[in-house]
């Protein structure tokens, strides 16, 4: 198991892909995390520039909310763009 999860790494800009007009396509996201205990929540309209990485992995999303994550707590995510 992997305790060292690196939420902002893993939506970097190498995960997407450049449309027609040469810019990148939208940095919203959505993410499946899946917790230690079994749980899975899914979290759409995540702004994948505002993630920042300490104990808590922190982002907004596109209503203007915020989530805080332990990333203790986390096995495995999985990361969609929108």
């Amino acid at each position: 198991m992997n305790d060292n999860i690196d939420l902002k790494s893993s939506v970097g800009d190498k995960y997407f892909t450049k449309n027609d007009n040469t810019s990148f396509s939208s940095k919203e996201i959505t993410q499946i995390i899946h917790f230690k205990d079994g749980q899975k929540r899914t979290i759409t309209g995540i702004l994948s520039e505002t993630i920042r990485q300490g104990q808590f992995t922190k982002f907004k999303l596109k209503d203007g909310s915020m989530v805080m994550i332990n990333d203790y707590n986390v096995n495995m995510i999985e990361i969609f763009k929108k």
